[in-house]
Formats: structure tokens, C-alpha cells, sequence
């Protein structure tokens, strides 16, 4: 399918190219460190040999939450923020833009998103996860009640908010200790993921601010085949839930989940199945994944042309509303 679009992409900075070097082999990371920051050369080829019209990009994890003082994590958001939108210029219907945020100071995250969507046209934001304050050892979540001015402000502007993975802190990882295998992507990532967003479910977040639209990658972090089981348990035992819904009809109605990094046909019929295609997004998790092994799995999946189409494209571009930014999107899928 020619004209794809992709959401989870990501790049780095010299300050934060660090942080992805320890998910890789030493005889990987020369060719990741280079793809992390390329972005017209490499990029763009292998996004024309797959038919992937539009990348929206993001600063690589954990980014701006690991930055311990409020004031450093303002700057460096900024500076991601200022960086990603000269690249964008560049190539704006190749690239579109989502914001970094400093988290560790709530107003100043709001003012940044503000920002970066008024001034810089960026789609919305990507934020990995908690965030550290102060100390190695702290971590904000953000159905806390001090952020909820901070989504009242998401609401406000109508951007997603894409929730992406980091791993545990070693001080509370000890299920972990031993089996190393399990940080990252093939575990951990998933359940620190999942976890922080039953929170944001069960808080009542999305009853006081109904219009907030979360995104997970990785076909829902593995929610969308526990969710009945998850709400099934807390009918039994609600233990004073803040929530007025089941956690499922959040599931469905404020959050969308890509694909990314997760090119199993089985769990995307599972999503399709509990949320539908119109909440599914194609994505790949670039330069972590291969744009070659997404692309060929998804042209090849047994769908029927509306369900490609709406995962494919059509639904980024209703969700993050790229047509009108980038008008060259409509002779890409011609």
C-alpha cells in the first residue's frame, strides 16, 4: 500500500543519543546511532522503498522524563522542539512534528505543548513515560492531581497525547533481577506502559476531561486482550475507583493504538476485534524497527480494503489532521 503513514519514528539528539546505545549490541549500535540521527538520506530511502508517505517523528526515550532538574528538561525539550521543527521545514510532507515535554514541571509542559502546536505546527505530543524529579529514584505519574491542568491544556489545543514505553528504575525492578532479557522491549516496556495508563483510566481523568486522546504503540501494550478481565475483577472488588466507566469504554473511546513494533497478525485481530479498525494506527518504531519487516507484513495482511486504508493513513491523518498540512499526501495515495 503506497502512501503509508507512520507515527512512532524516532530521532536523537547528541545530548539523549546515549540513552538508546545500552537496547544494542556493539556490533549494532554504529548503524542505530547513525539512523537515530539521520533524518533526509537514510530515512527518506528506506521510507520510499516501503511506500511510507509521512513520518511523524519524536525525540528517542527516555529522553526528556530522565532529566532530574526541571529547568534542564525545560531546555533540552526545547531544544528537541526547536531542532525537530528545522527538520520538518525541511520536508514538511515527509515530516511532521511531535513535542518533547519537560513533565517534570506541569505548567511548563503545558506552556511548551502550547507552543509547539501554535507556533512550530506541531501534530502533538510524544512523552516517555514517567517522569524523574529531583531524585534517581522518584517517579511522577500522570493521572496526579497536579497534572490535571496540564491536560486540561491537552484538551484545550485537541492534540494526542502518545504515552510511549521506558523502562522501570532499577529500584523497583527486582521481578527483573536475573533475567535481564525481560527490560525493554520484549517485557518490561510493555507493563510500565500498560500500568501508567490504567491509571490515567481508573483516576477519572477522561470524566473530567471526556475529549483527551491517548495513543500506545505496540497494538495497546497488551491491553486490549486483558481489558474485560481487568473490569471484570474491579466489578468484584472496586476498592473506591475514582473512575465512572469501565475501564474498557476508555479504552475504546480516548485512547488509539499503532502498531508499532508489534507486526503479529493475531494480537492486531485481537485489536481490530475489542477496538476496531477506527482506532488502529499503522506504525513501525524506526530506526528500533525495520520499516521493510512492518511495511511487508501490513501489505500483506488479510484486510478488506476500508480496514487497510483506515489504518494504513486515514486514520493519522483524521487524528493528528494531516490533510491540511500536508496537501502532498493526497497525490501519494493516488
Amino acid at each position: 500500500m503506497p502512501g503509508k503513514i507512520v507515527l512512532e519514528e524516532h530521532f536523537a539528539l547528541p545530548d539523549t543519543i546515549d540513552d538508546s546505545e545500552r537496547y544494542f549490541t556493539p556490533d549494532a549500535w554504529p548503524t542505530m546511532r547513525r539512523r537515530l540521527l539521520d533524518f533526509h538520506e537514510e530515512r527518506i530511502r528506506q521510507m520510499d522503498r516501503f511506500g511510507i508517505q509521512l513520518a511523524l517523528v519524536s525525540l528517542n526515550a527516555p529522553g526528556v522524563q530522565s532529566v532530574l532538574d526541571a529547568r534542564q528538561a525545560i531546555d533540552l525539550s526545547q531544544r528537541a522542539n526547536d531542532f525537530l521543527a528545522e527538520q520538518v521545514r525541511k520536508d514538511p510532507a515527509r515530516f511532521q512534528g511531535l513535542a518533547a515535554l519537560p513533565m517534570q514541571d506541569p505548567d511548563a509542559a503545558a506552556q511548551e505543548l502550547t507552543r509547539c502546536v501554535a507556533e512550530l505546527g506541531f501534530r502533538g505530543a510524544l512523552v516517555s513515560g514517567f517522569s524523574q524529579i529531583g531524585s534517581p529514584d522518584s517517579v511522577a505519574y500522570y493521572d496526579q492531581r497536579e497534572y490535571w491542568p496540564f491536560w486540561e491544556t491537552v484538551e484545550k489545543l485537541a492534540v494526542p497525547f502518545y504515552l510511549h514505553p521506558r523502562d522501570v528504575l532499577p529500584s523497583q525492578a527486582r521481578i527483573y533481577e536475573g533475567h535481564p532479557w525481560l527490560f525493554g522491549a520484549p517485557w518490561s516496556f510493555g507493563v510500565e506502559t500498560a500500568g501508567h495508563a490504567l491509571r490515567l483510566m481508573g483516576s477519572g481523568l477522561f470524566d473530567a476531561y471526556p475529549k483527551l486522546t491517548i495513543v500506545l504503540g505496540h497494538l495497546g501494550e497488551g491491553l486490549p486482550p486483558a481489558i474485560w478481565r481487568i473490569d471484570h475483577r474491579i466489578a468484584k472488588a472496586p476498592r473506591g475507583i475514582p473512575a465512572k466507566k469501565k475501564l474498557a469504554d476508555y479504552l475504546r473511546q480516548n485512547f488509539y493504538v499503532t502498531t508499532s513494533g508489534n507486526f503479529c497478525t493475531g494480537t492486531l485481530q485481537n485489536a481490530i476485534q475489542e477496538l476496531g479498525a477506527s482506532r488502529i494506527m499503522f506504525s513501525v518504531d524506526y530506526p528500533f524497527e525495520d520499516f521493510g519487516e512492518a511495511a511487508e507484513w501490513f501489505d500483506n495482511l488479510n484486510l478488506s480494503g476500508e480496514e487497510r486504508s483506515k489504518i494504513g493513513s486515514g486514520n493519522a491523518e483524521a487524528l493528528f489532521k494531516l490533510r491540511t498540512a500536508t496537501p502532498a499526501l493526497q497525490g501519494a495515495k493516488e
